[in-house]
């Protein structure tokens, strides 16, 4: 599927997203037209999903995230639906995953500072519908946090 030309222009575009396409192809050591064409090719492919800006939310002054563990109450059968669409309107929940276990679903949730995030979740989290249970992690260093693949 990538050959080594793929494999050497998406490790490229990883480490600087933001280079100019000359640039890129150039670290690649690729022709600029082949270059493009590879890329188009891996975005037809569904391989390269676009590109975005990471905003470092500690940097805007969110000095707060948590980990909340959420186990939902299945005995409604629109507990998930129900209990997403809710939750994805909530500003301070930047990540939402869903599980198969004991666990149904993650979410993260930011806030400026302690009092805050009590706010938070007295307020919006509580407030979810279909909670069963709910196991509060408060994150205290990130060690590793990439999205980078070893290509």
């Amino acid at each position: 599927m990538l050959d080594d030309s793929d494999r050497r222009l998406l490790r490229h575009l990883q480490a600087d997203p933001g280079q100019p396409i000359g640039e890129l192809a150039e670290a690649a050591r690729l022709p600029l037209a082949t270059a493009y064409k590879r890329l188009d090719r891996l975005k037809d492919e569904g391989i390269l999903r676009g590109q975005h800006a990471v905003i470092d939310w500690q940097a805007l002054g969110y000095a707060v995230e948590v980990s909340l563990r959420i186990t939902l109450d299945k005995t409604n059968p629109r507990a998930f639906d129900d209990f997403l669409a809710a939750a994805r309107e909530v500003p301070e929940v930047i990540e939402i995953q869903t599980f198969l276990g004991r666990v149904d679903a993650r979410l993260m949730v930011i806030a400026r500072d302690l009092p805050e995030y009590q706010k938070v979740y007295r307020n919006r989290i509580l407030t979810l519908p279909h909670i069963a249970d709910i196991e509060a992690l408060m994150q205290v260093a990130t060690i590793k946090n990439t999205q980078s693949l070893p290509l």
